[in-house]
This record gives structure tokens, C-alpha cells and sequence, in this order.
């Protein structure tokens, strides 16, 4: 059967979607997004989803632990916008709390602490006041933990007096 949005056979899609799977880490969003550029039927998409988990190439368990840990390392992310991140693309609650476990906790404290520090020293505000607005603002976008921001600016602010 032909698909008049791609002239591609079923097995032809299939064998697209599996490569859109491993050359990188997807969730079901993801390939639900994905093959709405493809003319299939509900039948055949649910078929083809079904065939992309029977052979691996979709996992959300593996999806969501590589998406916390590397967004965590690369980006310096919080666990609130990991978390937030997650939910967006439809992760379950148990594979959310699960991936951020992962998250070694000492780690998480160091770069929190690193992060902190060199966001303070790099904004350039007179105005105490504004600084620390924008030292905040900066962290929560990032995604880390309200009270711990908190009691970080504190420390820095008395620390620079």
C-alpha cells in the first residue's frame, strides 16, 4: 500500500522510523509527532509503534534516564525542569522519579554550588537588589530547587560584603 504524503511503502516508513529511533534516544511524543508527516492510518501507526518497541528502538525507561542524566551534565539543568521537561513529553510519574534518581546527588550539590558561584561573579548589577533578582531568575529557568537558590544567595551576599 502506498502513502500519498511520501509515495512510501509501510515497510519503507518502518524502516524510516527505526532509524529516526537509533540515531538518537526518542519517546512516544516523539514518534507520535513524528509520523504524523506520514499518510497511515491509526491501525498502522499503532502497528508500527507496537513494532518499534517489540524490537527496542523505542523505550521509555532508557529515553527518560538518558534525557535526565544528559540534560543534567550538558546543560546544568534542576531537577524541577527536568522534571517539567519529562511531563511535557508525556513520561510517566514512575519513570520520572526513576530518572532523576539517577542523578548522583553529590554531583547535583557541586554543580549547583559551581553554577551558583560563577552566575554571581558574572553578573555585572550595581544594584544589589537587581542582582540578585537576576542571579534567582537565572537559576529557576534552569530549574533548580526554590529553597536551595535561596539559601545560596544568601550565602553569597554575605559573602561579598
Amino acid at each position: 500500500m502506498l502513502h500519498s504524503n511520501s509515495s512510501l511503502s509501510f515497510k519503507e516508513i518502518v524502516s524510516k522510523m527505526e532509524y529516526y529511533c537509533s540515531y538518537q534516544e526518542r519517546c512516544h511524543a516523539d514518534v507520535a509527532q513524528k509520523l504524523r508527516e506520514f499518510s497511515l492510518s491509526n491501525d498502522e501507526k499503532e502497528e508500527l509503534i507496537v513494532s518499534l518497541l517489540q524490537n527496542n528502538y523505542l523505550n521509555e525507561e532508557r529515553f527518560a534516564l538518558l534525557f535526565s542524566v544528559s540534560k543534567f551534565h550538558q546543560k546544568k539543568w534542576g531537577k524541577l525542569r527536568i522534571k517539567n521537561e519529562l511531563k511535557a513529553r508525556q513520561i510517566s510519574d514512575f519513570l520520572i522519579q526513576k530518572a532523576l534518581k539517577e542523578i548522583n546527588s553529590d554531583e547535583y550539590d557541586a554543580t549547583f554550588d559551581l553554577l551558583a558561584e560563577h552566575q554571581w561573579e558574572q553578573i555585572r548589577e550595581p544594584n544589589p537588589l537587581k542582582k540578585k533578582k537576576k542571579f534567582c531568575d537565572y537559576l529557576l529557568r534552569k530549574g533548580w530547587e526554590t529553597d536551595r537558590i535561596l539559601e545560596k544567595v544568601t550565602e553569597l551576599e554575605r559573602l561579598s560584603q
